[in-house]
């Protein structure tokens, strides 16, 4: 019997399902961040604006204080790039992501061909041991007890070698910091895992992301040879085909609500999760969307969705105390009705974000086409 054919609405209505967009869920935060497999945090604004639009009565000062407490951490995960993720998943995810960890790193590894990693793995935990401390004034140290020559490649390399996590305030909700290491064995008094499994970790991408593709976990993890687990799964999962005929994997009892579920406006961080979980990302981002155009100069822009693909940027604007405005810069143009849906979920995001200012506004700019 042939596989079933999944049309690309069909596939982005389960992925948005999947991650928690055609409706807010009435989970607890720490629930849906390990639900989610973590969420992408090169910045510390993002994770909350994409719970913000997941969870129901989410309460930013609520996550703020797990990241204080320790209960989760923000450390360098999927695709050698920072996520934010539960202690429990930092100590399973970070030695099955490390050979991703490792070739994001190659091109700065290369630059420091004489450190040796386990001194150097010892001589960053005695550091630490003392104090918490930034990655340029770690490799400056690092340097100075004889580890390497090139203190920038260091400070960058350095989570590479072994598992940092960010600590508080910074990404604190309300709270401000510079970027100050500890190793998550210092911070958490947890220890790696040692050999967590993979075949877990593919049931969980495909109850977050799927259906999916070998190539889209792939694309998602930064891990390569993923084949083989997939097919020791084969007899647990259901397959089906997209509109180009490829593979794809998925859970039995998954939700896939099929192509006319309706799609609310979302607002999300930069580079969300939902946005970076294929290989084939056609699924939620339109042909011929014109990324440079859509970013803002010298701001960091976020993603809007708009009947569940992604249809816009948008930003917060700030005059001190006295104006807060998010703008929108659309791709194509938007309907009367998609305008009066991003305005008014807009509007909702400005009084999370911006409780102080008197006048608060949203603003559109011309669209891109």
């Amino acid at each position: 019997m042939a596989d079933e054919i999944l049309d690309r609405r069909s596939l982005n209505r389960a992925l948005l399902d999947r991650q928690l967009l055609l409706r807010r869920a009435e989970v607890e935060v720490r629930a849906a961040v390990e639900h989610l497999v973590g969420l992408q945090a090169q910045e510390p604004l993002p994770p909350y604006f994409g719970l913000w639009s997941r969870v129901a009565s989410f309460d930013p000062g609520a996550l703020g204080a797990m990241i204080a407490d320790g209960e989760v951490v923000r450390m360098t995960l999927m695709r050698g790039t920072i996520h934010l993720v539960s202690v429990d998943d930092a100590v399973r995810l970070r030695p099955l992501m490390q050979p991703a960890i490792d070739r994001a790193a190659s091109q700065l590894l290369r630059r420091l061909p004489e450190v040796d990693g386990g001194e150097l793995r010892r001589q960053v935990v005695a550091i630490l041991a003392a104090e918490p401390l930034g990655a340029r004034e770690l490799a400056r140290r690092l340097v100075a007890r004889g580890i390497g020559d090139d203190p920038v490649a260091l400070g960058y390399a350095i989570p590479a070698f072994l598992p940092l996590v960010q600590l508080p305030p910074r990404a604190v909700w309300g709270a401000s910091g510079q970027v100050r290491y500890a190793t998550l064995e210092q911070w958490t008094g947890r220890e790696l895992v040692p050999e967590p499994s993979l075949d877990e970790l593919v049931l969980r991408y495909l109850a977050g992301f799927g259906p999916a593709s070998v190539m889209d976990m792939q694309n998602w993890s930064g891990l390569t040879r993923l084949k083989p687990a997939f097919e020791r799964l084969r007899d647990r999962l259901l397959t089906f085909r997209d509109e180009d005929g490829r593979e794809l994997f998925d859970l039995p009892d998954a939700p896939r609500p099929g192509p006319e579920a309706p799609a609310p406006v979302r607002l999300l961080g930069e580079y969300d999760n939902v946005l970076l979980g294929h290989r084939d990302r056609r699924r939620i981002v339109p042909d011929g969307f014109p990324w440079d155009e859509m970013l803002g100069h010298g701001r960091f822009v976020n993603s809007l969705l708009v009947d569940g693909m992604l249809r816009a940027t948008w930003w917060i604007e700030r005059d001190g105390d006295a104006r807060a405005a998010v703008g929108i810069r659309p791709f194509g143009r938007l309907s009367r009705s998609e305008r009066d849906q991003v305005e008014a979920e807009a509007a909702r995001l400005l009084e999370l974000a911006a409780p102080g200012p008197e006048r608060r506004e949203v603003r559109f700019e011309p669209p891109i086409s």
